[in-house]
């Protein structure tokens, strides 16, 4: 038995920059156990592997991997999957993905222009005290510091180049026991981007995360009220890198980026 997959380089019009994340496009009927999800996105070492189960009703089931764990909500791993769907054919140019997850019911357009629009929840952090050894594990003095749901936190500090210079020590991160992961952002500084910012999560397998579309659903709200603005052009600044536009819609974010494929494969099972 084979089954496909796909490498997409997420929020970036060029490959091997941007997020890739394996996408595995299910047919009708063939459910593998979670065991053989996880054990392939251990295979894959993509931040996140995607596994597409298409319904009755034109819809797809949508589960997302890291290495070392399952997740509730992986934005570029849903930017790539749909992706793949509009660049096989599966869905046409146009029509919106629907996404059943474990996050809830997300969507996905393809634009005009080749670039695809996640519709995500806000989700908004809350001021809180930093966690005993978290500046310290990021070499950061001083930041506000904001909690999201699921034990990520959001450090807004100074300047861009704070953000851009950071070296974490990812062991004395990843020991840290109520913290899965954190956000560290600012105010761009380069003239094309009004923020800026990085994604560490050790605990579930991921040193850094390359481009985090997710992540945007908590920083964007805060931005945008500081700066004013309904959209955002977002840079993360991981060796990578990548790009996206943020659209604030109330309570949903819209996640605006290019994807490329750069593997067509097939997995043997």
């Amino acid at each position: 038995m084979k089954r496909a997959i796909f490498v997409v380089d997420a929020f970036s019009q060029g490959r091997y920059r941007g997020n890739p994340a394996g996408v595995v496009p299910l047919e009708a009927g063939d459910a593998p156990d979670a065991d053989w999800m996880q054990a392939t996105a251990a295979e894959m070492r993509h931040s996140e592997t995607a596994y597409l189960e298409p319904r009755p009703d034109g819809s797809f089931g949508l589960r997302w991997f890291t290495p070392s764990v399952e997740v509730d909500l992986c934005g570029h791993a849903t930017l790539a999957s749909a992706h793949v769907l509009y660049e096989t054919g599966r869905l046409a140019t146009g029509a919106p993905a629907v996404f059943h997850t474990r996050g809830g019911v997300l969507n996905a357009t393809r634009e005009p222009d080749g670039q695809i629009r996640l519709d995500f929840p806000a989700a908004p952090p809350e001021p809180c005290e930093a966690p005993a050894g978290l500046l310290d594990a990021l070499g950061i003095a001083k930041a506000e510091v904001l909690r999201t749901d699921g034990q990520f936190f959001m450090l807004v500090v100074p300047d861009a180049a704070t953000v851009r210079d950071l070296d974490p020590d990812f062991a004395a991160l990843g020991a840290l026991g109520d913290v899965r992961g954190v956000y560290v952002t600012a105010a761009g500084d380069d003239g094309e981007h009004d923020i800026v910012s990085r994604c560490f999560a050790p605990k579930v397998g991921i040193d850094e995360d390359p481009v985090t579309g997710s992540m945007h659903c908590v920083i964007g709200p805060y931005w945008g009220e500081r700066l004013g603005k309904t959209e955002l052009r977002a840079h993360q600044a991981s060796a990578r890198g990548g790009t996206m536009r943020v659209r604030l819609a109330g309570d949903r974010v819209h996640l605006i980026g290019h994807a490329v494929t750069t593997l067509r494969g097939e997995l043997l099972v």
